[in-house]
């Protein structure tokens, strides 16, 4: 015989005699579940990891901003060097006021300095040339197929310098050699004698140079 079943009785306020109120479908509960845990996880995610990206756009812009103020202004007219015949263009004072601020700014004394302006003197006249022997650009000819970068930082001036500089101190006795060896270690030119012959213009230049303050040479 089958039992009778008695009906389940439940309040006018839906609930059932044991005070609860009806479950809601499985599904249902999965799904407000499931976004509420993505919900906290993306704000336990950006909780992390904010300041990290904070930091690294600071970082950044220091860098963009660092890498394009050492060059300052192009000047005009011509500038005389004190202690040398020669006279340079607006252009080529500015180049070499990059140079030297470039190399001070590392630490490096003058006679780095004037390695640098002797060499970028030979290799371009202290010009940024977007020309030379097969890829070679810039105010160091650096090629960027032998690994000095791409032609876009080759042709900046300070990240050209900078890159001279790294590779001129891991020479070895950079600083008693004769200027054309060492410039020829880093440089590998075909012409490896042609860097001496201006090292007293880059010693008259770099003296200019590093008795003004400011880098720079008075033009007319």
């Amino acid at each position: 015989m089958t039992p009778t079943r008695t009906p389940t009785r439940r309040t006018s306020s839906g609930r059932s005699p044991a005070g609860r109120a009806p479950r809601r479908p499985a599904s249902r509960r999965r799904k407000r579940s499931t976004g509420a845990r993505r919900t906290r996880r993306a704000g336990r995610l950006a909780t992390r990891w904010w300041p990290g990206l904070l930091v690294a756009a600071a970082v950044l812009a220091g860098v963009a901003w660092r890498g394009g103020d050492p060059a300052g202004p192009v000047l005009s007219g011509t500038c005389a060097v004190q202690g040398s015949p020669m006279t340079l263009t607006g252009e080529q004072v500015t180049n070499a006021a990059t140079i030297a601020r470039v190399g001070y700014a590392r630490g490096l004394p003058d006679r780095a300095v004037v390695i640098a302006l002797a060499t970028a003197q030979q290799e371009s006249r202290l010009r940024n040339l977007d020309h030379g022997d097969r890829d070679s650009l810039g105010l160091f000819q650096q090629r960027p197929s032998q690994g000095w970068g791409t032609p876009a930082q080759v042709r900046d001036p300070t990240y050209a310098a900078a890159r001279f500089y790294e590779r001129l101190v891991g020479v070895p006795d950079w600083q008693t050699r004769r200027l054309t060896e060492v410039a020829q270690a880093v440089q590998r030119s075909g012409f490896p004698e042609a860097y001496q012959r201006w090292e007293p213009m880059a010693q008259a230049l770099t003296r200019s140079l590093h008795d003004r303050g400011d880098r720079t040479l008075p033009c007319r």
